[in-house]
């Protein structure tokens, strides 16, 4: 199945100059965004109480009744989750708070939650500190890192060296502008939006690896022609499978999004951002940075095309 005809040839490549001044003022405004809207590190990373609660006669109608509740006793943006199916009884409350405050805190839940519902038990009580937190938050940094420098790696090695960087910095040109939407939307980093961030990696890392195999083989069919344009070809050539693909995954996303529930909408929301600028950076940074590091470094100056030639079909 293809949308994209066969013959198309957009000139992707020779956009890649505005794409990078598009990509790089996003990246000023997330910046910028740091200063005035903050890093919101979510009860993962910053730490928080947990309190574990089981009604034993009248139950919630849902999750979202147990959270308004908790809302009006002054806690901001408090998570719930239920265990089990509608009718489980138990409920796992979580939010930021100091440390020492869990007995009042958690007899305040109680008093609320019997009000508002009927009687309840506490079931446990804890608390995630910040040494917990900073540890998850250097975790994750290091994760990220090392996924990194393994792309790199292994594009090193099924590709060429040259090829490698230009992967590398579509990966990261991901990462940061899907965290940077984050902060500008001021919504919170937690180890759901972690995973969502390693997903993406692998996602727009597949996209990229099926471009430069394209580029790979056309290089060897069309030695005497302008990288630039061999770049065009194969990503005209990998536009159609690009776009299925994206568009497939995007519409399993946006499920989770739109009927996923406040648990899941973060994940599912840094899914789509992650999605989108993956398919973006696989034609406009990784494509690009090939280019440039072998007009730089290789021997990628050739005869040019000849006048009138198209692609090949894919």
């Amino acid at each position: 199945m293809e949308i994209i005809r066969p013959d198309t040839n957009i000139d992707f490549i020779g956009k890649w100059k505005i794409a990078v001044t598009i990509s790089a003022a996003v990246i000023l405004l997330s910046l910028a965004a740091i200063p005035v809207r903050g890093i919101r590190m979510g009860l993962d990373f910053a730490g928080g109480h947990e309190i574990q609660v089981k009604f034993t006669e009248k139950l919630p109608e849902d999750e979202g009744v147990v959270r308004q509740i908790v809302t009006d006793l002054g806690v901001a943006e408090p998570t719930v989750v239920r265990f089990g199916e509608a009718d489980t009884a138990e409920f796992l409350i979580r939010f930021q708070g100091k440390e020492g405050e869990q007995g009042l805190v958690a007899d305040k839940v109680k008093a609320a939650l019997e009000k508002g519902v009927g009687p309840v038990e506490l079931e446990r009580v804890g608390f995630v500190g910040p040494r917990v937190g900073a540890d998850l938050q250097s975790a994750g940094l290091k994760a990220v890192g090392i996924s990194c420098l393994l792309i790199l790696i292994y594009i090193g090695f099924r590709f060429s060296p040259r090829y490698a960087p230009g992967a590398v910095v579509a990966l990261i040109h991901d990462i940061v502008i899907t965290s940077g939407v984050f902060v500008i939307l001021g919504y919170e980093f937690d180890l759901t939006v972690l995973a969502a961030l390693l997903a993406i990696l692998g996602y727009s890392l597949n996209d990229t690896i099926i471009v430069y195999d394209r580029i790979r083989d056309n290089m060897k069919l069309h030695t005497k022609h302008d990288l630039a344009d061999v770049l065009n070809r194969s990503v005209n050539q990998t536009l159609s499978r690009t776009l299925l693909t994206s568009m497939t995954t995007i519409l399993a996303v946006f499920a989770l999004l739109i009927a996923g529930g406040p648990i899941i909408r973060p994940f599912a929301l840094a899914m789509v951002i992650g999605i989108v600028v993956g398919t973006y950076s696989s034609i406009y940074i990784a494509a690009p940075t090939l280019l440039v590091l072998e007009e730089r470094f290789g021997a990628a100056k050739a005869t040019p095309p000849a006048k009138g030639s198209r692609p090949a079909r894919a």
